[in-house]
């Protein structure tokens, strides 16, 4: 890989697209970075080859091939450190973690804390620090992850934590979902007017091929359903206007599990 690097200090955080609709996220401070869910490698490497990157770390949210395929070639090729939930599935991980755990990586002056997340699947985790929130599966933009191993009340559990970061947070989901997402969450408050601005700007981005995200929790708060379960309007649109906020949950989750998908084309690189 090219030995060229950044002379500048200032941090960067972009997304590198991967798969269909896969975001790798890369966050770099002077010639070196973290990776965060690589699903596939040769895309990753290529980046730090052209941006004179160093990776030193590489996060892992959970257990699925499109978000640790490409985790122990990258290893291999340049000597990262994997770290990853505590979960037999995820072979490379040389670092477990689990919610509480710290994370310093001196080479990006950076400290992160990990989020037990669990819901999406059983032992997935969330990093959070310096303002950037890496959240896997579990929360994406103007939606969240389905439910495969947990339950709806673990879920929702981990999506009510995570509203509760500091809204300038900003929030990097591992897929560009927004406008499918956004299809569905203007069914359910089609009058929320932060979600109708929200949805055109994700369309006029999309249509440049850029990416939507980073969003942030604030504008999530405002506009993404499953954050929303007490609002009247969210309750009424499932039929729960009496309902707790786990049971609209549950009830919007299995809403969109049934609607469908939004065709979504990939990003140009940022």
């Amino acid at each position: 890989m090219s030995s060229t690097r950044s002379s500048s200090n200032r941090r960067r955080l972009f997304p590198v697209p991967i798969l269909a609709d896969n975001y790798v996220w890369l966050w770099a401070r002077g010639g070196h970075c973290l990776i965060v869910d690589p699903g596939e490698a040769a895309p990753v490497l290529a980046r730090l080859d052209a941006e004179g990157l160093e990776a030193v770390a590489i996060l892992l949210t959970h257990h699925h091939a499109d978000h640790i395929a490409g985790a122990e070639d990258i290893r291999k090729a340049t000597g990262a450190a994997v770290y990853g939930p505590r979960d037999p599935r995820i072979a490379c991980v040389q670092h477990e973690v689990t919610g509480g755990d710290r994370i310093r990586l001196p080479a990006l002056e950076l400290d992160l804390e990990v989020l037990a997340l669990p819901g999406h699947t059983r032992t997935h985790v969330g990093y959070f620090g310096s303002g950037v929130l890496f959240c896997g599966d579990t929360l994406f933009s103007l939606g969240c992850g389905r439910i495969f191993e947990g339950s709806a009340e673990a879920l929702h559990a981990s999506l009510e934590r995570l509203a509760k970061l500091p809204g300038e947070t900003l929030v990097c989901p591992a897929h560009e979902y927004t406008l499918a997402n956004a299809a569905f969450a203007l069914t359910i408050e089609p009058d929320n007017p932060g979600l109708r601005s929200r949805a055109a700007e994700a369309e006029r981005l999309r249509e440049a091929g850029l990416p939507t995200l980073p969003s942030t929790i604030a504008r999530e708060r405002q506009t993404n359903p499953f954050l929303r379960c007490r609002e009247p309007a969210v309750k009424r649109a499932v039929g729960l206007a009496d309902g707790d906020p786990v049971a609209v949950f549950a009830a919007l989750r299995a809403a969109k599990d049934r609607f469908p998908s939004a065709l979504r084309s990939p990003p140009r690189m940022p």
